[in-house]
């Protein structure tokens, strides 16, 4: 599966007449997910410490299941259910989760690296500690993502609605969300490189929005930020 240049930035050439160079906007790398065929899963439940390579599961059902340090390598999950499924120190490398759906799915602590995540549905997912690097999350609905202490390098999200999403602590570096609402966040403490927020189409910062040093925000939204912006730190706006 070939992903398109979705994330691209502008460069902008060098100042004239004495002008500082304008800083080029954020890009994050995309991931490059080319799945090779894949043999269907023979429908056996998830292991610990399993090593899945070259699988495709496809409307698998894995409500409940452990696969604490379980091994994905050119993998295709399509339309399977994960509630309160254990994958804690998972890893996922070169996979598509296509549809994937579930409430409380236990991510934390797992790796992701080249993973395209299209269309999930997902509620209270914990993904705190986990190691995001080129990845898209692209369409569908995620509530209450818990995404304390991770580390998030060349991500992208696009076209999905994040409510209430916890990046407490979470280190951002070339991270880029497009054409998403983002409701009710939670940046307390959060480090940020290079993150783009120009085009979110709804921005709620419910706490952090001190930490938002490192982010690129549009003019319109900075206007709509200033009055958290001004009570962050202490001034009163009276006409």
């Amino acid at each position: 599966m070939t992903t398109h240049g979705y994330g691209r930035g502008h460069g902008q050439g060098h100042g004239h007449g004495g002008k500082q160079a304008r800083k080029k906007s954020p890009v994050a790398k995309l991931p490059e997910v080319r799945l090779p065929g894949l043999r269907p899963h023979g429908g056996a439940e998830l292991e610990p410490e399993g090593d899945y390579d070259g699988l495709a599961f496809t409307d698998a059902v894995f409500a409940g299941q452990s696969a604490i340090g379980a091994r994905f390598l050119d993998c295709g999950l399509y339309r399977c259910a994960l509630d309160e499924t254990e994958l804690v120190a998972a890893r996922f490398t070169d996979c598509v989760l296509d549809g994937i759906r579930g409430v409380g799915t236990d991510l934390s602590k797992a790796g992701m690296r080249d993973v395209e995540i299209l269309d999930a549905r997902l509620g209270g997912a914990q993904l705190h500690g986990a190691v995001l690097e080129r990845v898209v999350l692209r369409g569908g609905k995620i509530d209450y993502l818990n995404l304390r202490a991770a580390s998030l390098k060349d991500v992208t999200f696009e076209g999905v609605v994040l409510s209430e999403t916890d990046f407490g602590g979470a280190r951002l570096e070339r991270v880029v969300f497009r054409d998403c609402a983002l409701r009710r966040a939670d940046f307390t403490e959060a480090r940020m490189t290079d993150v783009d927020l120009r085009a979110v189409t709804e921005l709620d910062i419910a706490r952090g929005i001190e930490h938002l040093s490192g982010a690129v925000v549009s003019p319109s939204q900075l206007l709509d930020l200033a009055p958290a912006f001004a009570a962050q730190i202490g001034v009163r706006v009276e006409s």
